[in-house]
């Protein structure tokens, strides 16, 4: 599983978390509820968190994008691209199928 953030993206995450040197992590997860288009009835989260058990990770001008062992069922075999809405100036996902 990849996962892709575009330079827009890492503007928004730089502006909106306090992230650091020793504190340089972005987790996305999976959470129930909200309106995620991959898996009925969940959608995803993000927060500013030290790993515990790395499932898939990137790493993007200083920071680590992240996705833990337990989220990686979400999913299901697809990369995914982490966007900035310009229009609605929030944060997207984008899924895409792997190979």
């Amino acid at each position: 599983m990849n996962i892709e953030v575009t330079k827009p993206a890492i503007q928004w995450f730089k502006d909106e978390f306090d992230l650091n040197k020793e504190h340089p992590y972005i987790r996305i997860f999976a959470r129930y509820g909200g309106c995620g288009s991959l898996q009925s009835g969940f959608s995803l989260g993000i927060s500013a968190e030290r790993p515990n058990k790395i499932g898939a990770k990137t790493e993007v001008d200083g920071i680590i994008f992240y996705i833990e062992e337990q989220d990686l069922w979400y999913f299901d075999n697809h990369h995914l691209k982490v966007k900035y809405s310009r229009k609605h100036q929030e944060i997207e996902f984008v899924y895409e199928q792997s190979n």
